[in-house]
């Protein structure tokens, strides 16, 4: 057989005439084709970055969308509540926001009030109320002020409503009440709240499952040195002479009197520290007066301090050590208080570790006492 004869043997053999009387095209490089493993992986990367680049603003939109239509609802809910109370003459006259509470359960369903010694039994124990900064401990809101409400001389309490949200509420004091409107805004007239409708689940973060009505600022105890309800006010800060405050000048000292803005109404003669205390502090009412000093030493002695003379005890170390921590190297420090005697003297108490006196007249020129300053 020729070689011609035999390819075509073989070609006849291979591949039999198709339909029609024609071979099938005969192509001698085509292969079979399918994915390399490291295709395929590379592909599952690529899905996986898409989906984590994706997935979770979708989760956030979900999210922004439920909460904001919960606090709709629950807006309107307790504002049909508050106009209730209106309309039958309840929305105003109560002393307490206890009191308050009690009659609002009438009108819209509440499962558990929590005094305010007791508020995280009802709420979350940290409110993230301005992203980026520290958490705020609402075992600390008191107050109808901690809300924002400085005028309000009310507490506050929280509230578990039976949809499942959580709030702390302060009463409005001077609410009033008009039962034949029936555009009365009952809720921004009557009371300051500040509400989780995420109970107590995460983020607890204002702007997104949280929001207050009537809350302008969340916190006011957070800031302060000791605990403001162990004292009665808020210390804000703790400056040593120098270090902390520096004196004015006369001159200084007398363009300040002149422009009345810090509460001075005296000068001494020069390099005058305890006026500059009071700048350092923005005023004079920033000053702890000799009750507030009473107090302050009571809570740093853990005991009934004599509000003049001279009272024994022993420094609770674990309140003192800020102050001491601006005396370095002392058991002991004097504070300024607001009170002078004329131009030259100015008035202290001495905290030191077994006693506490009231009373001394120090020269406004001394350069040991720590400006103690009060704020909100």
């Amino acid at each position: 057989m020729t070689k011609a004869e035999k390819k075509n043997y073989l070609t006849r053999t291979a591949f039999p005439l198709a339909e029609g009387g024609r071979r099938p095209h005969l192509n001698l490089c085509q292969r079979k084709t399918a994915f390399t493993l490291a295709e395929v992986l590379i592909t599952l990367s690529v899905i996986g970055i898409v989906a984590a680049l994706t997935i979770p603003s979708m989760i956030e939109n979900h999210n922004n969308t439920a909460w904001a239509t919960a606090k709709s609802v629950f807006e309107n809910k307790l504002e049909v509540a508050a106009k209730q109370m209106n309309t039958e003459e309840k929305l105003a006259g109560y002393s307490t926001t206890k009191d308050f509470v009690n009659e609002l359960k009438k009108y819209i369903k509440i499962n558990k009030v929590c005094d305010s010694s007791e508020i995280t039994k009802c709420f979350n124990k940290e409110v993230i109320w301005n992203e980026g900064e520290d958490p705020i401990d609402m075992s600390k809101i008191k107050k109808a002020k901690n809300l924002g409400q400085k005028d309000w001389a009310t507490e506050v309490i929280g509230v578990q409503f039976a949809n499942g949200i959580n709030a702390v509420i302060a009463y409005n004091p001077n609410a009033k009440q008009d039962p034949y409107n029936n555009q009365f805004g009952a809720t921004s007239n009557s009371m300051a709240i500040l509400y989780d409708v995420s109970g107590n689940k995460n983020p607890n973060t204002n702007g997104k499952d949280i929001k207050g009505i009537n809350v302008t600022n969340l916190g006011g105890t957070t800031g302060c040195l000791v605990p403001e309800e162990e004292v009665g006010f808020c210390i804000t800060q703790i400056l040593g002479p120098n270090s902390g405050y520096s004196p004015m000048t006369k001159a200084e000292c007398e363009q300040a009197v002149s422009e009345g803005k810090l509460g001075i109404t005296s000068c001494y003669y020069n390099y005058d520290y305890w006026a500059g205390a009071v700048k350092a502090c923005k005023g004079i009412k920033n000053i702890p007066n000799p009750t507030q000093l009473t107090a302050l030493a009571s809570c740093l002695y853990n005991k009934e301090v004599s509000s003049n003379g001279t009272t024994s005890g022993s420094f609770d170390y674990s309140k003192a050590s800020q102050f001491l921590a601006v005396s370095p190297g002392l058991n002991y420090f004097y504070v300024w208080s607001s009170e002078t005697s004329g131009s030259n003297l100015a008035k202290v108490r001495k905290f030191k570790d077994l006693e506490t006196y009231w009373g001394f007249n120090f020269g406004r020129g001394n350069v040991d006492i720590l400006a103690v300053c009060l704020g909100d």
